[in-house]
């Protein structure tokens, strides 16, 4: 369920979907690092203003899905015009920053990015650009990554199932929101 917070800036709309915390699994696979499992913690969130704050962090996972160590981490900023184009400015842990620009898809939560600038410090690794695609799959998010470096053209490297973290307000708020002449027996509901 998509939910619209009465405090969303009105331009992010769009981008509703996003909203919340996410955590899930996916498989990173790129020439000359580790093919690997990793898990995921993925947050968009926002403060009334024109953007989506966002934070995710991945790990390696061993064999029976135990974190073993941290794989990257990346935060940023989302925001939507009137035309439904995104632009996202990113901060990676490796010292690359990017601005990506793309759209929403037309009548679906879904999300095409791509690189326009790259800026890297010294100590970051080969990197010239890349591709992201989000979309909103039967109240999962599912994103696809795929970059480029000198010696590698582009391809994918990294994708994720997400599945909705439900915390206790959540539940507090949706218990709120019930109407009042619900069903005792719980039952009765659903005849």
């Amino acid at each position: 369920m998509i939910e619209i917070p009465s405090d969303l800036h009105k331009d992010l709309v769009p981008l509703a979907f996003l909203l919340g915390n996410w955590a899930g699994a996916g498989v990173h696979d790129f020439p000359g690092s580790e093919k690997c499992n990793f898990g995921q913690e993925l947050t968009f969130t926002h403060d009334g203003r024109d953007f989506l704050e966002y934070h995710s962090h991945t790990w390696v996972l061993d064999a029976v899905g135990n974190k073993v160590r941290p794989l990257e981490s990346e935060s940023g900023f989302w925001r939507v015009d009137g035309n439904r184009k995104v632009e996202v400015v990113m901060t990676r842990d490796d010292g690359v920053v990017e601005i990506w620009y793309g759209e929403l898809a037309d009548k679906k939560p879904q999300i095409d990015l791509v690189t326009d600038a790259v800026a890297r410090t010294a100590a970051s690794g080969p990197y010239s650009g890349g591709k992201r695609l989000y979309g909103y799959v039967n109240s999962d998010l599912m994103w696809v990554g795929e970059k480029q470096t000198p010696e590698v053209e582009l391809r994918p490297y990294m994708s994720a199932h997400l599945k909705k973290v439900v915390t206790p307000e959540d539940v507090e708020r949706w218990a709120k929101a019930l109407p009042d002449d619900m069903p005792d027996d719980g039952i009765a509901f659903f005849k």
